[in-house]
């Protein structure tokens, strides 16, 4: 976060836990915890090798859950980025090669690095990693690393002599950017918490035998707090006293000094209707239209695959000629849909079609702008030039369910297709269950329970088309409402045999 107004706003309810990181009254973040879905990064198992398939340089492991966790070969005594946080090792004198040597059966020890997602297996690493709130600890090895955000050669020289005189042999600690100005005292109490936690790790994966869990991470809220309430954050707002409580004892223990920050919200009025409409905020982050301060606007698409996005001109009336009014929009455009991505916790592969550009150093430019927006994120994101068709790809790493998928369930109706079957669809499929209907049955008086836009549409519309049906078939149907039916639903019912027929055929 750069200098502002920068405060965190958490709102517990029932339902959730949302925390969310404005700046100058505008969302910049949000985090959700559902008591429903247990977050799972960071969490350490005792797991078994279900599976080792070299061809696709990875290996399955069940750690108990549903669907096999998933080891990639590379995330065997990986260690340049840990916790997200890029480090480099001091006085290194470079990695030696280590020979992959695992089996089927092998009892191994691994720690969740990205949630499971749309029916994938959660993604997991041997390098056991314990983050603080000013470093991060990783168990059997020997180095210290400083973030490479800390550019300062005399602060990084500090932060080292001062990890030096606490470090012991076989343990690495990494510093996080949030060492930088710190005072040694906070640093090696930040230690000396997370070497106990390791300790009750260690301990546990000594004598728990079988597969399990060895050790759950922090939960969202208290993450939040580890990894973002930095001293540029200039208020903590609560609305739960206990949530307040717990946070305010958590940043007691490792910074008192920001103690003073943390605000207990009091007044009967829901915290994110107070606070700079932040409600508002989140529902249009969850709209698939995103409008431009120019008068473009984004499209953004969920599939499967990849998530797409649309640029526009919209409203936009440029005074200049219309590559250069183009080039206006796509360069804002790129500026917005970095945020959005990190608004809406979008990660894998993202297609982008900017508006067309003719000229190549036009299309640089938009080029430029995003990988600029991509470095002031901090995301870790990759980013490839334009295609021959105009399109422009990109990733950017996914660590958990997006906002999309974290606030909705899939629609019972449509099935994730966003459109339902139109009025002579679902006529048209009445019709065929009819036909298959009385080829197998000798049943002619049947009731056909429909949604009451279908009934109403029927009666008004196609009584005759439904009369000819009748005396074609030699059938009495009759056409009654039920509202607990989706639209595009219906149920038929038997006068002659008195049940229910609609899965007969």
């Amino acid at each position: 976060m750069s200098n502002g107004n920068n405060e965190i706003i958490i709102n517990s309810t029932i339902g959730n836990t949302r925390i969310v990181l404005t700046k100058n009254q505008v969302i910049d973040n949000i985090f959700i915890e559902r008591p429903d879905h247990q977050r799972s990064v960071g969490n350490i198992y005792k797991g078994k090798v279900q599976n080792v398939i070299p061809g696709m340089q990875a290996a399955f492991i069940d750690i108990g859950d549903s669907v096999n966790a998933f080891l990639p070969f590379t995330e065997i005594g990986k260690y340049d980025v840990v916790n997200n946080e890029p480090f480099e090792i001091e006085n290194s004198k470079g990695k030696s090669d280590k020979k992959i040597n695992i089996e089927i059966g092998d009892e191994i020890v691994v720690q969740v690095i990205k949630e499971p997602f749309s029916g994938k297996g959660a993604r997991v690493t041997t390098d056991i990693s314990i983050p603080g709130s000013f470093m991060v600890l990783v168990p059997n090895t020997n180095y210290i690393g400083i973030s490479k955000k800390i550019s300062d050669r005399y602060e990084r020289n500090k932060i080292k002599n001062i990890i030096s005189n606490f470090k012991p042999k076989d343990f690495g600690i990494i510093a996080r950017t949030i060492c930088k100005n710190q005072k040694e005292k906070n640093i090696k109490n930040d230690f000396e918490r997370l070497h106990k936690i390791w300790k009750e790790i260690k301990y546990k994966i000594d004598t728990i035998k079988g597969i399990n869990l060895i050790y759950q991470d922090f939960t969202i809220s208290d993450l939040v707090i580890r990894d973002l309430f930095t001293p540029k954050i200039n208020k903590l707002i609560i609305d739960s006293k206990p949530l307040y409580k717990r946070i305010n004892k958590l940043v007691k223990e490792i910074n008192p000094e920001s103690t003073s920050k943390i605000i207990l919200h009091k007044s009967k009025s829901p915290i994110f209707d107070e606070y700079y409409n932040i409600e508002e905020q989140i529902q249009k982050a969850l709209k698939t239209k995103v409008w431009l301060k120019s008068g473009g606007h984004l499209i953004i698409e969920h599939t499967e695959a990849m998530v797409v996005i649309d640029v526009n001109s919209g409203r936009f009336i440029g005074k200049k000629n219309h590559e250069e009014n183009s080039l206006k929009i796509n360069l804002e455009a790129a500026i917005e849909i970095i945020k959005q991505l990190r608004l809406r916790d979008i990660g894998g592969l993202i297609v982008i079609d900017f508006i067309d550009l003719e000229k190549e150093e036009n299309r640089k430019k938009v080029y430029d702008a995003l990988k600029k927006a991509i470095k002031i994120d901090g995301s870790k994101a990759s980013l490839s030039e334009f295609s021959n068709f105009g399109l422009l790809q990109m990733t950017r790493q996914r660590v958990g369910l997006s906002l999309l998928y974290t606030l909705t369930d899939k629609c019972n109706v449509c099935h994730g297709l966003g459109r339902i079957p139109s009025l002579d669809t679902i006529l048209t499929d009445i019709e065929n269950w009819i036909n298959r209907f009385r080829s197998r049955h000798s049943d002619r008086r049947l009731i056909i329970f429909v949604n009451e836009k279908v009934e109403d549409y029927i009666l008004k519309s196609k009584k005759k088309s439904l009369n000819k049906i009748m005396f074609r078939k030699i059938m009495w149907i009759q056409i009654k409402k039920d509202d607990s039916l989706n639209i595009s639903d219906f149920k038929v019912y038997s006068k002659k045999r008195k049940k229910d027929v609609t899965n007969e055929v």
